[in-house]
């Protein structure tokens, strides 16, 4: 009996005092445990609240620790589980090499790289921002911007119903932002309908003789020279040519000269992700040659991501109310946009080449084009990155929605870049920084990133210069300058909330600066136009000496 009560007696003894528990008083003065009734009967209610508090402190600390180690615990779970079903597509991309291969030809294998062993895994996950605006607290910021809006338009409405005695509700900067939008469409189409049919079929006709023909090198040569010419003629030059024919506003053209860029990068990795497979599949002779079916090709095309890849992961359904609130939203930021530009920009733009180009003029000018540039940022990520491309992956039933991460978290540059856009991020890191490793040998990773900055920044300044129909490299100055610097400032060993600050008010400025000088250089254009200007004109910014030609006229009667 006394070995069956021992176990139990000393579960008893292990269990602690409660602090809110009261003592009974041993006639002493002093209780079994903490002191909670005195002597002459008077409670200790300081003592007892102390104690509750010191207790509720304790839990709410437990709480906090229990939730980081849970949240570092699944964290590492989906860690494992995307490198599980790594390790399960293994068999599978194995199993598609030859068995008969020597190991001088395995070796050639691994240096070709083929997409499915060391490239981008797509998974099923959501965008971060439909998470978070399950949040109610995120929710209400996104409120606050509507609220915005809605103070935007009430500002217009009541300054045009005061200075023309009625409701003014023309949008003449829409209308000529977006101009010409039939000629857009079938500039469109026929762009769309080349590369469907040009990539396509000369990989086709290469890939369906290389494998049985004894001049594989003149062929290869010959099917690459007819693909690079045609990305540099056909998809390059001829857009490019018709944009500035017919001198398409600036709204006409991002749309023209966007999908230029994006139909280029989509053909580059769709002949960069299949080329080493049919290499591959030559080199093991009993192997079939493993060429896309059309339908793959046209479903990369529409496809939200830069990244070839035969076959991607599915939802079951669409959501047709989500893809019409996404859409929706896009054409709420675009009115948002417009209402940035006519309540912030333009009367600040208006008269600023009137004046004389100085220091005082330039720093005012930035500063005060922080809150515009600031909205324009936060507009084009949520309208693109977000809806956009939600959209088209929701019509798709495209299940990895990862166009971004948390860039607003980030303490580096470093971070800032590989978050703020996924998509592009994932197509450079691939065909620009890691090609380039493999050429080398895997040295000179220096070169490497500045490769992947100039690409990068060269891309950025021919869409703004094209669009906008002059030449001022400042975007691509930031870029390889202080974006080159920063990204080795602010590396990814910065830590705290002090290097989350220093990132955002250089983003800030950065911002201010660009529609400042933009800004500047447009309205300079339209002011002081040059009849028969020369290629020197066309480098030197007209800006600088534009106040020069303005003055005399404005001050003569």
């Amino acid at each position: 009996m006394a070995k069956s009560e021992g176990p139990a007696l000393r579960s008893r003894r292990v269990i602690p005092k409660m602090p809110g528990i009261l003592a009974v008083d041993d006639g002493n003065g002093s209780s079994n445990g903490d002191p909670r009734i005195t002597s002459n009967g008077n409670m200790e209610v300081e003592h007892v609240i102390r104690k509750k508090l010191q207790l509720k402190m304790k839990v709410e600390h437990l709480k906090a620790d229990l939730m980081k180690q849970l949240d570092s615990q699944v964290n590492e779970f989906v860690d494992s589980l995307i490198e599980e079903s790594t390790c399960l597509d293994t068999p599978s991309v194995s199993s598609f090499f030859s068995p008969t291969l020597c190991d001088k030809e395995r070796s050639k294998l691994r240096q070709l790289r083929t997409p499915q062993d060391q490239g981008k895994l797509f998974v099923v996950r959501r965008s971060l921002l439909d998470e978070l605006f399950e949040v109610n607290h995120i929710r209400t910021i996104y409120h606050m911007f509507i609220a915005l809006l809605i103070l935007f338009i009430l500002s217009t409405l009541v300054v045009d119903f005061i200075d023309e005695g009625r409701l003014v509700l023309d949008f003449d900067l829409l209308v000529y932002a977006f101009g010409q939008l039939p000629l857009v469409v079938c500039t469109w189409l026929c762009m769309f309908s080349s590369i469907l049919v040009v990539p396509y079929g000369l990989f086709h006709l290469w890939a369906g003789q290389y494998q049985a023909s004894r001049h594989r090198a003149l062929r290869s040569v010959m099917a690459g020279s007819a693909f690079l010419l045609y990305q540099g003629l056909g998809l390059g030059f001829l857009p490019t040519y018709v944009v500035l024919k017919n001198g398409f506003p600036p709204a006409s053209c991002f749309i023209v000269i966007l999908e230029q860029v994006r139909l280029m990068m989509k053909a580059h990795s769709f002949v960069r992700e299949n080329v080493p497979r049919v290499l591959v599949s030559a080199q093991g002779k009993k192997t079939p040659v493993v060429i896309p079916q059309l339908t793959q090709y046209l479903y990369f095309l529409f496809a939200p991501t830069l990244i070839y890849r035969d076959s991607y992961p599915r939802n079951p359904v669409i959501r047709w109310g989500y893809v019409t609130t996404k859409f929706l939203q896009v054409l709420g930021c675009l009115f948002y946009a417009y209402y940035v530009f006519v309540r912030l920009c333009i009367p600040q733009f208006r008269s600023i080449n009137l004046q004389l180009f100085d220091l005082r003029v330039m720093v005012l000018c930035v500063f005060n084009s922080i809150l515009p540039g600031v909205l324009v940022l936060f507009l084009a990520f949520f309208a693109f990155l977000h809806c956009w491309l939600n959209a088209f992956a929701e019509m798709l039933r495209f299940a990895d929605r990862m166009f971004y991460k948390d860039w607003w978290n980030s303490t580096s540059y470093a971070n800032y870049y590989r978050t703020w856009n996924v998509v592009v991020h994932d197509w450079l890191y691939n065909y620009i920084y890691r090609d380039f490793l493999w050429m080398s040998g895997k040295r000179f990773r220096a070169t490497a990133m500045l490769c992947v900055f100039t690409v990068s920044a060269v891309a950025h300044e021919y869409v703004l210069a094209i669009c906008f129909g002059f030449f001022y490299p400042v975007l691509f100055c930031l870029f390889m300058c202080f974006g080159m610097v920063f990204n080795f400032i602010l590396h990814d060993r910065r830590k705290g909330p002090i290097w989350n600050v220093i990132m955002w008010t250089s983003l800030f400025l950065g911002q201010g600066v660009l529609i400042c000088l933009y800004s500047q250089e447009w309205y300079a254009h339209r002011y002081c136009p040059l009849q028969e200007p020369s290629f020197l004109d066309l480098l030197k910014p007209r800006s600088w000496t534009c106040h020069q030609q303005i003055a005399p006229a404005v001050d003569s009667p």
